[in-house]
């Protein structure tokens, strides 16, 4: 049972005061004085990373604020010069950035190096810098399955950002074969990264959606790393083209937090499969981000108790 309550959850900043800001706005704010930290990405308004990581800050006394920028491609390369300002201690990258800031930032860690993807950076001493904590946020609510699922198969839906770090996580905990599904099988191979030693590890198996069928009966995790399901699109799924029976006593992990039950994870349910929705990670990626700004850790419990809230009134 986890330990916190809606009646502790407490603010310094309301959470009503998060903006969402085009690149025009942001340039005209007043952040360009005030220490600062962003959540990129387009679309970016369903996003919870403000909330999150304000309460965090606000919690162990801060002094910084944490807004959402809904970034174009035209303004990335301005984006890059603000990422020298002062006040800008650092961003979360969510979809579609994930890869394109790689080539942009002064260095990268080695976990961007296996997944192919950004989605933290940090500025410190006039350094920006580049992480992924994707693999250990996805991760954290696995790890009790882990003697079931080594050795064995996954499915993977998508082939984006998202899903290069859940590769590398499968990888990590030891499965024997991904299936990796996408309308475009045949491009797969050009998206992963460039590590051969690192991917050698694993039987990787480009999959379309009409094939799943094939693959699916003798899988043991299913997950969801596409937007499908995601507010406001919620009535979208991966797997509407399979007979849902082949889910019985799956795990199906979807990396939707918005909402909290996705159709995927609705269909799992009904075949008794075991669920596991986005929320966990998004927490456990987010406290890993927080830590590296600042040394500190997120709340959990707390965050937990107040992002369901959020997502149970929607």
């Amino acid at each position: 049972m986890r330990s916190g309550s809606p009646d502790r959850i407490f603010f310094i900043h309301d959470p009503a005061s998060s903006m969402v800001y085009s690149f025009d706005e942001l340039k005209k704010s007043d952040l360009v004085e005030k220490p600062h930290y962003l959540v990129i990405g387009n679309p970016i308004r369903h996003s919870l990373s403000p909330v999150m990581h304000q309460y965090g800050l606000d919690y162990h006394g801060i002094n910084a604020e944490y807004h959402a920028l809904e970034l174009y491609m035209q303004d990335l390369t301005g984006f890059v010069a603000w990422m020298n300002q002062k006040s800008f201690l650092g961003c979360n990258i969510t979809i579609p950035y994930k890869q394109e800031f790689i080539s942009l930032l002064d260095e990268t860690d080695d976990s961007v190096k296996y997944t192919g993807a950004v989605n933290t950076i940090s500025s410190s001493k006039d350094r920006i810098t580049g992480f992924n904590t994707d693999v250990e946020g996805f991760l954290k609510p696995l790890y009790e399955h882990k003697d079931i699922l080594y050795g064995n198969r996954a499915v993977v839906f998508g082939t984006g950002g998202a899903s290069k770090a859940v590769i590398a996580g499968l990888i990590e905990m030891g499965l024997g074969e991904i299936v990796l599904v996408s309308r475009h099988p045949d491009k797969i191979t050009y998206l992963l990264p460039d590590d051969s030693d690192f991917f050698n590890e694993i039987l990787i198996t480009p999959c379309s959606y009409d094939q799943l069928y094939a693959y699916a009966e003798e899988a043991f995790l299913f997950v969801n790393a596409t937007p499908l399901g995601m507010a406001p699109n919620v009535k979208t799924s991966p797997i509407e083209k399979i007979d849902p029976q082949v889910l019985d006593g799956k795990i199906c992990y979807d990396l939707v937090y918005n909402p909290l039950e996705t159709e995927f994870l609705k269909t799992a349910k009904s075949q008794n499969a075991v669920i596991i929705n986005g929320l966990d990670m998004f927490i456990a990626q987010g406290n890993r981000s927080f830590q590296i700004w600042t040394g500190q850790s997120l709340p959990h419990d707390e965050i937990y108790d107040l992002l369901t809230n959020i997502l149970s009134d929607n």
